[in-house]
């Protein structure tokens, strides 16, 4: 597990300005922690962390000299000029479940020949800390047009010390003609003509 080094926030420089200074505002709530903390990072690690971690991922905060484990609950991005504006981390305890996210990597998307449909690619969960998953990466390689798979189909998801918060009949993913999705469009307008 990662460990990412973070300070309590100086509350007399506004967040904006703490973002101009190269610093991310962020906060760690939940779990032991009695209270929220404000936290503040260095932009440098905060940028590496969102681009190695996703939400729902497992670390470690280094805070005043403890260790804290947590997971990545929420991160704001701003796309329009690239800032992180704002990271929030869940406290864990050991003994307490906690919701949250699977992501789901598809390995070889380029080996497919028909059209590559995702439907489901962040599986919703709750698990004690020692459980949770952060990514499960499915290989496509070989799939042919008319696959379906769905939640009930990776066997990860199928662990009973995970609690889906999705059906197990879901789709994930399926694999389709290409020719047959062009067509059908195109069918559905004449038909509306």
């Amino acid at each position: 597990m990662d460990v990412i080094k973070v300070n309590k926030r100086d509350f007399t420089v506004k967040a904006k300005q703490l973002r101009r200074a190269g610093t991310v505002p962020g906060s760690v709530f939940g779990g032991p922690l009695p209270d929220s903390v404000s936290l503040q990072i260095v932009e440098d690690l905060a940028r590496r962390l969102i681009r190695n971690k996703r939400e729902g991922s497992k670390l470690k905060l280094e805070l005043d000299g403890q260790l804290i484990p947590v997971q990545i609950k929420e991160i704001s991005f701003n796309t329009l000029n690239n800032e992180i504006l704002h990271i929030s981390f869940q406290a864990l305890k050991a003994d307490q479940k906690v919701n949250s996210l699977i992501h789901i990597i598809l390995k070889n998307t380029e080996k497919i020949t028909g059209l590559l449909e995702t439907m489901l690619l962040e599986i919703p969960y709750a698990a004690l800390p020692e459980n949770m998953i952060d990514t499960i990466t499915i290989d496509v390689d070989g799939l042919g047009v008319g696959t379906v798979i769905t939640v009930a189909d990776i066997p990860e998801l199928m662990s009973d010390k995970i609690d889906l918060q999705v059906g197990t009949e879901e789709i994930v993913l399926r694999i389709s003609d290409k020719r047959h999705s062009a067509k059908q469009p195109v069918e559905q307008e004449a038909e509306e003509e």
